[in-house]
């Protein structure tokens, strides 16, 4: 459910964000690509090995690493041409995040203590509230001042924030595929043994 729900929002934000030339909602949108791979991968890799894991870690840290830079470039030319979002619908859109994103943080509750998968999982969902907060501050800023800044400062927070994710899961894939390939000490001895 969390990752048809994040999936789905995903693409609503980010419709939202190109028709109000809002960068945050953008940026909301790669946030919540980011926790639909999440679920995703996790659920692609029940029952398969660790080889396994270390290509979708990997696929899912490129990924999000291409996307986050996107964001960051568009919300830099934005800010440069002093674009300024629609902030009444940009509001809506991010009411909606908002509610999307309670509904999964609720459904996943209860695995905010469990193993490292459900924990992850709701540690998106409760990423996806904080991040639909700061979008309708964007927008709220947006709306009173009448100028751009508050949507660029926001998206380039979210954004960041994804990109460091991503360079996470890459530096995680990267390692784990060299575990995976490490060739075993001939001798039987363990290092230091």
């Amino acid at each position: 459910m969390a990752l048809l729900v994040n999936g789905l929002m995903a693409a609503v934000a980010l419709a939202a964000g190109l028709e109000t030339q809002s960068m945050a909602l953008r940026a909301s949108a790669l946030d919540f690509l980011a926790a639909a791979l999440t679920h995703g991968v996790g659920l692609w890799m029940m029952g398969r090995g660790l080889e396994f894991r270390g290509w979708a870690t990997l696929a899912r840290g490129l990924a999000l690493t291409i996307l986050g830079l996107w964001v960051v470039a568009v919300t830099a030319w934005s800010a440069t041409a002093g674009t300024v979002p629609d902030a009444p619908v940009m509001s809506l859109a991010a009411l909606l995040g908002m509610g999307a994103s309670l509904s999964v943080a609720v459904l996943l509750f209860a695995g905010r203590r469990g193993g490292v998968s459900l924990r992850a999982v709701w540690l998106c969902a409760r990423n996806g509230v904080l991040t639909n907060a700061a979008v309708m501050m964007a927008a709220a800023g947006a709306w009173t001042m009448g100028q751009g800044w508050p949507d660029h400062l926001v998206a380039a927070v979210i954004a960041a924030t994804v990109l460091s994710a991503a360079v996470t899961a890459l530096r995680q894939a990267v390692a784990e595929r060299r575990a995976w390939h490490t060739p075993a000490d001939p001798s039987g001895l363990e290092k230091g043994a």
